[in-house]
């Protein structure tokens, strides 16, 4: 089983692929895909639609798990933007044919850490411990994405059949 965990963000969408059975990780990589502010937001999305699609074509996931948008009602615009980088990968997924899931950042955290509210640094930490992996998995974005991945080759079963589709 192959999973493909997305953390989207306008600037800064971590990407990773975990390989393996439930409770098994075999082998999994992480990277990060950035854009310019420099460029019209067009560019923007449309970078990380084909960045994605890409690494779709190249990995060909069984399932991809993405953070679900959300918005602080201090800073709606983040949230905004948030929701149109995600909808650059879910279309990505959609024209690739893969099963895609929205998941809840809490509900990863509560699956890796045992607490919904755990802040980054304790759900990098649970990731690392997960993969031994030694030192910090640097950037967040790409240690989120690692968290998605992970969860997703977890519920696999779960999200496969009756999850949330996106």
């Amino acid at each position: 089983m192959k999973v493909m965990g997305v953390d989207p963000g306008l600037a800064n969408t971590g990407v990773a692929l975990v390989s393996g059975a439930p409770g098994r990780v075999a082998s999994y990589g992480f990277s990060t895909i950035r854009t310019s502010e420099k460029h019209a937001l067009s560019h923007r999305l449309f970078q990380i639609f084909s960045e994605v699609n890409k690494l779709l074509a190249e990995s060909r996931p069984d399932l991809v798990v993405v953070e679900a948008a959300f918005s602080a009602p201090l800073y709606p615009r983040s949230g905004i933007s948030l929701g149109m980088a995600t909808g650059a990968i879910l279309t990505a997924c959609g024209g690739s044919a893969v099963a895609c899931r929205e998941v809840a950042v809490r509900d990863v955290k509560r699956t890796l850490t045992g607490n919904g509210a755990a802040s980054k640094e304790q759900l990098e930490r649970a990731v690392r411990g997960l993969l031994n992996h030694d030192g910090p998995i640097k950037p967040a974005h790409a240690s989120d994405a690692l968290a998605l991945a992970l969860l997703g080759l977890f519920r696999a079963e779960a999200l496969l059949s009756g999850g949330p589709a996106a």
